[in-house]
């Protein structure tokens, strides 16, 4: 639950973090357009239409998502590329947010919109698309996806076209391309393609940076960082798989603004560790000096259930408006936990770096909580409450309250703010129903009891008790139909009985 939950957080994460940095993939549609080339699917058509094809990709997506939009265009202009590819590639889409659809999103482990799937062999192997969302970007990384998952290097040609120092290879030498050994590396190349780039050759001569000497069987791993090369021989499928997962992880993630860094940023952020951030301004004279030091932390510390990301702060706008940071906090550690536990050690010293570190893993920093003031209730303009407690909102209050958990930066939560305060102005009447809010990236909030996918999510809880999330259409009328059916009827009596039987079990 902590994992699947942490992983929903740092994709809405990274969404919004590049989003600050890069440029849209967005472009307007060609309205005069009357062919659709992407198929839409639902429960009753999907099983069929995949059995029938060797690729498919499919993305599932909701009406409402801002980034599902950006994406449509450009997903049905490679779609229109692609349906000329001999054998064609057929690219569909899932409404993931329609009551029919939602046992689909539940069987793809669907954690976030819009999210890409490649089915393979009639929907037997999935993976996850993980490349560029622009229609050119599509249209070259599907070929490739569709094509053999290892090439043959043939010649210094072929080795430099593919190795080319900016993105991790994986390249098997063998005395001849037959054998269990082989057979292993193939495997691991069809089930990790969609991530790294595979290929295999009988002359180790052909690859760069002098291999001369290697003879095989052996796997390389090529990578623009650290040691830019590693050797393998252990062909065990899952100790290949391994092996390409760990040595494909910088030591410390570099975020800026190259685009080339961002594929290990996104590594990062996936991975299931803590996560440690050191904010830097990245043109001061000290920034080596940090280096220096935060890579002999994340050298001691490797293996043991946290990642190290160095991050410009130029770039890192995004993360410090998801995080609730500050400029004048510079230079920085934040280590994000699973359970959504935030640990800060602002105007940080080089030489401070390894014991703040070691107190954090030793359990002797305490986590960093940010709250909102509760605005005055009584206040006519106030509308939707600013929850800073869970408890004393939500559970305490003896009330039916609907709570959003929003972040201040969200353009979703925005969207919704104005329909929240008049749904809550719907209310204003009725002494039972409370709308309130919590910012959900500057307080902690307890996973075990709410799955916040993304931002906003909403949840109702009864005055009796019962807790439902709400996943309706975002509108004033389907939101105040769900409260009316699911709210219970209190009196001041109820509340204060309710009140009094929760200070009697604690």
């Amino acid at each position: 639950m902590l994992a699947s939950m942490a992983s929903r957080v740092w994709i809405c994460l990274f969404l919004f973090v590049f989003s600050q940095i890069a440029p849209s993939f967005a472009s307007e549609t060609d309205e005069a357009q009357s062919k659709e080339f992407v198929l839409t699917l639902d429960n009753s058509n999907f099983s069929d239409t995949v059995g029938k094809h060797d690729f498919v990709v499919v993305e599932f997506y909701a009406p409402w998502c801002g980034h599902c939009k950006k994406l449509a265009p450009e997903y049905e202009k490679a779609a229109s590329a692609l349906s000329s590819h001999d054998p064609p590639i057929i690219l569909a889409k899932v409404d993931a947010n329609e009551e029919k659809n939602k046992g689909l999103a539940g069987e793809f482990e669907i954690k976030g919109f819009p999210t890409l799937k490649i089915l393979r062999n009639g929907g037997k192997n999935i993976q996850d698309y993980k490349g560029p969302r622009d229609a050119e970007g599509i249209v070259a990384y599907l070929k490739k996806q569709s094509g053999p998952a290892s090439g043959e290097i043939k010649s210094v040609e072929d080795a430099s076209a593919l190795i080319d120092g900016s993105k991790i290879v994986v390249v098997g030498v063998f005395p001849e391309f037959s054998g269990e050994k082989y057979e292993n590396f193939t495997a691991v190349a069809e089930k990790l393609r969609s991530e790294y780039e595979f290929g295999h050759t009988l002359d180790a001569k052909l690859l760069p940076r002098g291999e001369s000497s290697v003879t095989g069987p052996v796997v390389r791993l090529f990578k623009p960082f650290d040691e830019l090369l590693v050797d393998f021989k252990d062909f065990d499928t899952d100790a290949l798989e391994e092996f390409v997962e760990e040595a494909s992880t910088p030591v410390v993630t570099l975020f800026n603004k190259d685009p080339s860094n961002h594929p290990f940023v996104i590594k990062f952020f996936n991975s299931p560790n803590a996560k440690a951030m050191l904010f830097l301004n990245f043109s001061s004279g000290l920034v080596d000096a940090f280096k220096s030091k935060y890579r002999d932390v994340a050298e001691q510390y490797k293996g043991q259930g946290i990642s190290f990301l160095l991050g410009d702060v130029e770039a890192s706008q995004g993360a410090f408006q998801y995080f609730g940071l500050k400029d004048d906090q510079v230079p920085l550690i934040v280590i994000q936990t699973n359970d959504g536990l935030k640990y800060l050690k602002p105007n940080v010293e080089p030489e401070q770096i390894s014991s703040w570190v070691k107190e954090y893993k030793e359990g002797n920093v305490l986590p960093y909580r940010k709250s909102e003031p509760i605005p005055e209730v009584n206040d006519e303009s106030v509308k939707v409450v600013v929850a800073d407690s869970l408890h004393d909102m939500v559970f305490n209050s003896g009330k039916n309250v609907l709570l959003e958990f929003y972040a201040p930066w969200c353009g979703h939560c925005k969207k919704l703010a104005p329909i929240l305060d008049e749904v809550a102005g719907s209310f204003q009447s009725d002494g039972d129903v409370i709308i309130a809010k919590i910012d959900a990236t500057a307080n902690d909030i307890p996973v075990d009891m709410f799955d916040v996918k993304g931002y906003p999510t909403l949840y109702f809880r009864s005055a009796s008790g019962n807790l439902l999330q709400y996943d309706g259409d975002r509108t004033k009328e389907d939101i105040i139909d769900f409260i009316k059916k699911n709210k219970d009827k209190t009196t001041q009596q109820d509340q204060q009985d309710q009140q009094d039987l929760r200070k009697s079990e604690l």
